[in-house]
């Protein structure tokens, strides 16, 4: 339980709704650690199909997750990287070949249940902004906020498309983009171990027409609130 004076934000929603901007910037701005969840499912992703670990061989699974994985973010200039097994893999895991395999790899509870018990530890404290799929309804359930983004699939798709061409990744064309975001929706909000979906005390915020910076002023005021009402309470 988080009895420090520093609140949880859990960021979810569907792909490419710029959850990790939000959630990145919210961090930057209150001074909180900052955790990007879909990067560790992307490495755990990336080191299945290295090493051809079949999904349906649970032993095979379990052992990879127990022994062979060691997942950390490291700043590097500014910027948070993924490091894979003491390897800087944060280019590698935004590959169109990852994002093709993340859902279905996201889908197996083992792997959800490791990965859930690291992110729970790194935050259970407080002082953190997490995104993903999960935060606010399985990973931190008592969050004292939680935010659900969403967007058109228009505008997710130029956002994911502005992010590839920016990271020199051109393997893509448009409509494999909109079909991998739509594919990846489908696989996330149907699983049955965790699946996506808005918690109940979520504020849904739909930023097809928001700028990263208006959104980011109207959720970092309602971060604020809720720190001054922790404070308060802390007091009486």
């Amino acid at each position: 339980m988080n009895t420090s004076k520093k609140i949880t934000i859990a960021v979810d929603g569907f792909a490419a709704c710029g959850k990790s901007t939000l959630a990145k910037a919210l961090a930057k701005e209150l001074n909180y650690a900052y955790v990007d969840s879909g990067a560790m499912y992307r490495a755990v992703t990336l080191y299945f199909l290295d090493n051809n670990i079949d999904l349906d061989d649970k032993e095979a699974v379990q052992k990879a997750l127990d022994e062979q994985i060691y997942i950390e973010f490291r700043n590097i200039d500014g910027n948070n990287h993924t490091f894979l097994n003491g390897i800087d893999v944060e280019e590698e895991i935004r590959s169109f070949r990852v994002s093709d395999f993340v859902s279905p790899v996201a889908t197996v509870s083992a792997v959800r249940r490791t990965l859930v018990k690291i992110q729970q530890a790194i935050g259970k404290n407080g002082g953190i902004a997490m995104d993903g799929r999960d935060i606010g309804t399985v990973v931190f359930k008592d969050a004292e906020l939680k935010l659900f983004l969403t967007a058109s699939i228009e505008e997710r798709t130029n956002r994911r498309l502005q992010e590839l061409q920016s990271k020199n990744i051109q393997d893509f064309t448009a409509e494999a983009v909109a079909e991998n975001l739509k594919t990846r929706d489908h696989i996330d909000s149907t699983r049955a171990d965790s699946p996506l979906m808005q918690a109940e005390d979520a504020i849904e915020i739909d930023n097809s027409l928001l700028t990263p910076e208006e959104q980011l002023a109207y959720t970092l005021e309602l971060a604020k609130d809720l720190i001054a009402e922790k404070k308060k309470q802390a007091t009486v």
